[in-house]
């Protein structure tokens, strides 16, 4: 299996444990870690930062996997071959740029609330 390949499967396994989250037959621990996992895999903050040289790929290439693989170990097997399928099916469709949009957007907004509220604290003082 290619590097592109091992990333892309990543990439579906990922909307399966998100699909699966979603699901009653799941527990509740594996969705709240499965929501932890998805959360950061997507989220464009890293807990590394990718600008530092080595280890900032470091915890994608690792800790994305691993939590993956934990939260997978802990939803029922019949339910992740479901949600495996339709992960493949919407791999399929054309990807949404306005999601994409829409989710740099409230970073933006996110960090720029953040700004003013430590501009404001440090005014005052």
């Amino acid at each position: 299996m290619s590097l592109r390949e091992w990333a892309r499967s990543i990439k579906r396994e990922i909307h399966a444990v998100y699909l699966a989250t979603r699901d009653p037959r799941v527990p509740w621990y594996a969705k709240a870690l499965g929501i932890c996992v998805t959360a950061y895999a997507l989220s464009p903050i890293d807990l590394i930062p990718d600008f530092i040289p080595i280890l900032g790929y470091l915890d994608d290439l690792i800790i994305v996997p691993l939590g993956v693989w934990l939260v997978v170990m802990m939803i029922p097997a019949n339910v992740m071959t479901e949600y495996r399928v339709i992960a493949a099916t919407a791999a399929e469709r054309p990807v949404s740029k306005v999601s994409a949009v829409a989710i740099v957007t409230l970073w933006v907004i996110l960090a720029a609330a953040i700004a003013w509220l430590a501009l404001e604290y440090w005014r005052a003082r």
